[in-house]
């Protein structure tokens, strides 16, 4: 006779962590997530990129999360990112008045994001900067960066932060294009890997 260990691993049905994801494409991402800034703010900037794996491949499946000060520096405390019908209960989407600074931003095909935000203002002793949560395939745990916008040089090369990571400051500054755009890609690991966060 043979006995079975029902907690054997072949007897053991996988969990989240164990199959293939991600599965947060289902149902986090929601209509106008990349909209951030109010329509016709003259304080908007276009923030975008590409999330890249460890050999430079651009993820088709990340998400991407960002909160942002006012460009007074000062944080929102209103609700309206995700605001509900209280008939129906279906998502309503942004009013388009108010700035929450909070966005969730999906990848496209080609592994490419974009977010239209207002300007952060410093805070602090920290350069201005917009934070950022990572989603992506093959990661157990979300990662935290930062997206520093150029334009004060002097507080970028005081930030504490930016002092501290040294010569991997370049993978948190973004690159400015034409028209209040910045290119920022997020390299998840390798060559030019972007400095990630912990907080305790």
């Amino acid at each position: 006779m043979t006995i079975t260990d029902p907690s054997g691993p072949h007897q053991v049905l996988p969990t989240p962590s164990h199959t293939v994801g991600p599965f947060y494409g289902y149902a986090l991402p929601f209509r106008g997530g990349e909209e951030i800034a109010p329509l016709g703010h003259p304080d908007t900037v276009t923030v975008h990129g590409y999330v890249l794996d460890g050999d430079g491949e651009p993820l088709p499946d990340a998400l991407i999360e960002l909160w942002g000060p006012r460009p007074d520096g000062t944080v929102p405390h209103v609700d309206g990112s995700q605001r509900r019908d209280p008939a129906t209960g279906g998502h309503l989407g942004r009013n388009g008045v108010e700035f929450t600074g909070w966005g969730r931003v999906q990848t496209d095909a080609d592994g490419h994001w974009y977010a239209r935000t207002l300007r952060p203002g410093a805070r602090g002793r920290n350069a201005p900067y917009l934070s950022v949560c990572v989603f992506a395939r093959g990661l157990l745990v979300h990662l935290f960066t930062r997206i520093y916008l150029p334009g004060d040089e002097a507080a970028l090369a005081a930030d504490p932060l930016l002092t501290r990571v040294g010569d991997r400051r370049d993978t948190l500054i973004a690159r400015e294009e034409a028209d209040g755009a910045y290119r920022f890609d997020i390299r998840l690991q390798g060559e030019g890997e972007t400095v990630f966060l912990e907080f305790e």
